[in-house]
């Protein structure tokens, strides 16, 4: 039998190959480089995405000669997720990494589609999807809005929710609950089907909502619980699995269009690269993850999602997100996940 692991804050960057703790790499040469992108996002330092990010930049920087420096910069320290959104799109930021579901959705309203509640059973779902006929369409819907996002989503993971007050068993434990999603229409639109009480937040702020009990709940993957300590703040993980969530990896359509093609090329195939690498990470440490919040004192309980899925069609959510994803769109997600209205 496999022992268990016990992951740290500081071990588990180590492990995946992580940068130094410095955010800016080294330099190959003392020369600086002819292009420097910042790369920003709401994750933790120790979070799988980020060793992935800062081992890609690793190698941009060797691969480009020095030429191309990519400086990584996890847990907000550019702003939260509306900020660096705002950035990207005026030229402050060069790279950013967000979910469809989440602020990108409020620029280009498709992007949310994946994260339709109950649309993927498995992995193996998301990415026959996400890396087929969903995800081009998708990413063209982006590209059209004037950011150029790379092939490869990277990994989020499947959500679950956790709450301070009680266990949620059946739909109507949502009921009148206070829960922090992030900030995107298909969240809100989601819970309050079930009758719940969901505010927007940006991830940045999570902790310290729940901690002051400004909300009594949130949902989040294994990883972000785990590396955002919201395991310190809550006392029950109900294993819903309501909804998969990845991240798009998008770019400044100007900053990309000012590399050569040798550096876009460099560029595209080592974040390409990192994502694929991050799938398989958070695939191996997600019950890990798991097993350190229980450690936590965390309470964990399964949960039938027939009912909860059966809820939503009750309340209408499919009907209206059709509606507003238009039939195009809903065909392919029908060919994903199978009659839904």
């Amino acid at each position: 039998m496999e022992a268990k692991v016990k992951i740290s804050r500081r071990n588990f960057a180590i492990g995946l190959g992580a940068a130094a703790a410095s955010v800016a790499l080294p330099r190959l040469a003392s020369a600086a480089p002819q292009y420097t992108f910042k790369f920003g996002f709401n994750l933790a330092e120790s979070h799988p995405i980020t060793a992935r990010a800062k081992e890609a930049a690793e190698k941009i920087l060797k691969e480009s000669g020095g030429r191309l420096e990519v400086r990584v910069f996890p847990n907000n320290q550019l702003g939260g997720d509306t900020d660096m959104l705002a950035q990207l799109r005026t030229g402050g930021l060069e790279l950013f990494l967000n979910s469809g579901i989440n602020v990108l959705s409020t620029l280009i309203p498709s992007a949310s589609v994946y994260g339709l509640g109950f649309l993927f059973p498995d992995y193996p779902a998301v990415w026959r999807a996400m890396d087929g006929d969903l995800g081009k369409y998708v990413r063209g819907q982006i590209s059209k809005a004037g950011i150029i996002p790379f092939d490869k989503m990277w990994d989020n993971g499947f959500r679950n929710v956790t709450t301070s007050t009680k266990p949620i068993k059946t739909p109507d434990d949502l009921k009148n609950l206070k829960i922090r999603v992030p900030v995107g229409a298909l969240w809100t639109s989601m819970f309050k089907a079930f009758g719940a009480a969901p505010a927007s937040i940006n991830f940045n702020e999570v902790y310290s909502a729940l901690q002051t009990k400004l909300v009594d709940g949130q949902e989040n993957s294994m990883a972000n619980i785990y590396t955002a300590k919201l395991y310190e703040v809550q006392k029950y993980c109900s294993m819903t699995g309501h909804m998969w969530d990845g991240f798009f990896c998008v770019a400044n359509r100007k900053a990309w269009e000012r590399l050569p093609q040798d550096l876009k090329t460099i560029l595209a195939n080592n974040l390409n690269a990192a994502a694929l690498g991050e799938r398989e990470d958070m695939l191996k440490l997600t019950s890990t993850f798991q097993e350190q919040i229980a450690a936590k004192g965390v309470v964990f309980n399964k949960v039938d999602t027939a009912p909860f899925q059966d809820a939503l069609k009750k309340a209408g959510f499919y009907k209206e997100w059709r509606a507003k994803y238009g039939e195009e769109l809903w065909a392919l997600v029908e060919a994903t996940a199978g009659k839904l209205t």
